[in-house]
């Protein structure tokens, strides 16, 4: 994650995170990212099953039951290594985790034992005695998916009625007073209603918002050719920060994200040598200390079978299954080549990319997304193509 509000509107400082330690027990959630000993987080897609029909979905999610998903004991059991392992957070997705009748005493469970419980949903079955229970069991934070206002969102999702079902579910969750956001990802069919998004955002005085970039796995490797060009994600990250910046400026603020593409981070320094140039240097301390891509290290993925992946867009290959082996044992078992090779993939990057091995930003972007990269070139330590950095302010060129 890159948070443009943290960074380019200067809410967080490097001081911010040294002072609990970067541990990530201690810290913060809107620190976490900052993290020394980078814990992973974990999506749990505790199932499969979905109302919606979203024509993005990782998840080849539908309407129907499926086999051997985790029961709730084995969810437990998940849920106690995690704690013990030392995750800071819990999110569980799906498809749609609200259709998992359970999901309430699975997130209750997580909090008993010390782990912030997260959210992903797409809203749309929050009534009131649902967002009444998630703030009884203390919930962290709520985050609704949405993929443009009501005609776009709609078509996306295949639903008619998906839009106001889901800003309904907010209200409700604002009402009791949970921490909630939205979550949009951004394609050529909805980045014209990014401004009405942050139309929305002030009217309805929503406070987070993060913004996915284009992932090309599940159903969204259909979506390829929606993808932004590279100049087209520049003028939207440009517009991101423009109307954060305007947010800000009106005593509003809201915290804003930009997801999967870490090319952000640099981005987001190089104009703020031209602006701010103090504001720069700190905010090229927080990429540091943030280092960019972290699949496969601070960030993981079960799947409702028990399986393993490196992050939630990567199902085609596992590491193992909980139900056979503790996820703590599978994510430090570094006998898996693509495991060892994440979490050290410097050398393997360089023997294999271009513009990656030889762009000075390394250190803090860590060669952005390999899932993108193995779904374009066939090759998972090549370059990931959606990276929008010209040559020149990588340094390609440079000795």
């Amino acid at each position: 994650m890159i948070g443009i509000s943290k960074l380019y509107c200067g809410t967080v400082e490097p001081s911010d995170a040294l002072r609990y330690g970067r541990d990530s027990k201690r810290l913060p959630s809107h620190l976490l990212q900052f993290s020394k000993d980078k814990k992973p987080v974990v999506v749990w897609n505790v199932t499969r099953r979905c109302n919606l029909k979203c024509v993005h979905c990782y998840a080849h999610a539908k309407d129907m039951e499926f086999e051997d998903e985790l029961t709730t004991e084995q969810g437990k059991e998940l849920i106690d290594d995690l704690a013990e392992f030392g995750s800071p957070v819990m999110l569980f997705s799906g498809g749609e985790p609200l259709m998992r009748k359970d999901l309430p005493e699975l997130a209750e469970y997580a909090i008993s034992r010390g782990m912030r419980a997260v959210i992903s949903t797409n809203g749309t079955l929050i009534d009131k005695p649902m967002a009444k229970k998630f703030k009884e069991i203390g919930l962290s934070y709520v985050g609704i998916s949405i993929d443009g206002l009501r005609e776009t969102n709609d078509k996306f999702r295949a639903v008619e009625g998906a839009f106001d079902a889901a800003m309904e579910g907010l209200r409700n969750c604002r009402e009791e007073g949970i921490k909630v956001g939205l979550r949009f990802t951004i394609n050529k069919q909805n980045v014209a209603d990014i401004p009405a998004i942050f139309d929305m955002i002030e009217e309805e005085d929503i406070p987070r918002i993060c913004f996915y970039h284009l992932v090309y796995a599940g159903r969204g490797t259909k979506l390829v050719e929606e993808d932004l060009s590279h100049e087209e994600s520049r003028k939207t990250v440009d517009l991101i920060m423009d109307r954060t910046k305007q947010l800000h400026e009106k005593g509003m603020p809201v915290e804003v994200l930009t997801v999967d593409n870490h090319c952000d981070g640099p981005y987001i320094y190089m104009r703020l040598v031209e602006e701010n140039p103090e504001r720069a240097e700190e905010v090229y301390e927080l990429l540091k200390m943030n280092r960019g891509n972290s699949t496969g290290i601070g960030f993981g993925c079960v799947s409702w079978d028990g399986s393993v992946h490196p992050d939630q867009f990567w199902r085609h290959y596992t590491f193992g299954n909980v139900k056979d082996r503790k996820f703590s044992e599978i994510w430090t078992d570094l006998n898996d080549e693509l495991m060892a090779g994440l979490k050290d993939r410097k050398l393997l990057i360089k023997a294999n990319a271009d513009r990656c091995a030889k762009c000075k930003w390394f250190d803090v972007c860590n060669a952005n997304f390999r899932v993108r990269a193995e779904a374009v070139y066939g090759n998972v330590w090549a370059d990931d193509p959606a990276c929008y950095l010209t040559k020149e302010e990588i340094g390609y060129d440079e000795e």
